[in-house]
């Protein structure tokens, strides 16, 4: 019984959002942002077996000797 007496108190109160928190807010997404884009990096040869493309026997990075 007492859930539902104290319950609408808590739908009344608004989320409170400071400086720090959006710093925090920007930081999570561009490390995100990053993450993905390490994730993706590491796995590049797998996403494009996936999707069929045959690696090429010469790789550009290396030096003919």
């Amino acid at each position: 019984m007492e859930v539902i007496v104290y319950f609408p108190v808590f739908l009344s109160v608004l989320p409170y959002l400071d400086p720090g928190s959006g710093s925090i807010l920007i930081q999570v997404i561009i490390a995100a942002l990053i993450g993905v884009g390490v994730f993706v990096r590491s796995q590049w040869a797998n996403i494009k077996k996936l999707f069929g493309v045959k690696p090429s026997d010469a790789d550009p990075d290396e030096d003919d000797e």
